[in-house]
């Protein structure tokens, strides 16, 4: 490949990352509004959505492979290729867990815990993914480390709201409801649990894009263990 069309293909990896990337914040964005509303077809928009994110993670690990395998690409292009090759890892499964929230929007219920706002986490981790892949498209250092350290403090809210769900669920009188109506009480308690969840690994692969960036830029692991 003429060196004119191998500049050419490192630069469509990058816009096809920075696309994939895009097409991922809006799945989450939507399972989140799915959740927030309790809307059963935006829940199914995103289930379908998951298919093309699947299709483009392949077409990109495809254009990866062959990058490497037929150009040997040394040094920072080759660092670059292994890098967007790990974000594309990341961005899939956030795809996955976006298909998570949109399924437990079918089912929970909103009210069953009132002082979680699961929506202010859900706000916290998209931009955090945002934020983590303007440094990618920038090679922000900087950004990097900012991603980072946002994660301790979504990991503070994930770990408060999920005290806050186990205490409401603790101080419930057994005897105030009947047996149905705490199983579905129950049933509710774990799906508000296994979103907060979700969101903060959500978090943890925003960070995981942000330390590839980093390694990518300077060839400096710090953030990556």
């Amino acid at each position: 490949m003429p060196r004119k069309e191998y500049q050419q293909a490192l630069s469509d990896l990058r816009e096809d990352v920075l696309y994939m990337s895009e097409f991922v914040a809006d799945q989450l964005r939507l399972g989140l509004d799915a959740l927030e509303r309790q809307d059963e077809s935006v829940a199914a928009e995103v289930a379908d959505g998951d298919h093309d994110v699947n299709q483009l993670y392949l077409d990109i690990e495809d254009d990866c492979i062959n990058l490497i395998a037929r150009q040997q690409p040394v040094a920072t292009d080759l660092r670059f290729i292994a890098a967007s090759f790990k974000i594309i890892t990341d961005l899939e499964r956030i795809g996955d867990l976006a298909v998570n929230l949109a399924q437990y929007a079918t089912d929970a219920d909103r009210s069953v815990v009132p002082e979680v706002d699961v929506q202010q986490i859900g706000f916290e981790t998209l931009s955090m993914l945002e934020d983590a892949m303007a440094a990618y498209a920038d090679e922000d250092p900087d950004a990097c480390y900012d991603v980072a350290e946002r994660d301790d403090d979504l990991d503070t809210r994930c770990a408060s709201a999920g005290s806050t769900v186990v205490k409401d669920l603790v101080q419930r009188d057994p005897f105030d409801e009947e047996s149905d109506a705490a199983g579905a009480h129950l049933q509710d308690v774990s799906r508000l649990l296994l979103t907060i969840r979700d969101l903060e690994r959500v978090g943890d692969h925003a960070v995981n894009i942000a330390a590839r960036t980093l390694y990518m830029i300077e060839n400096d692991s710090e953030l990556l263990y």
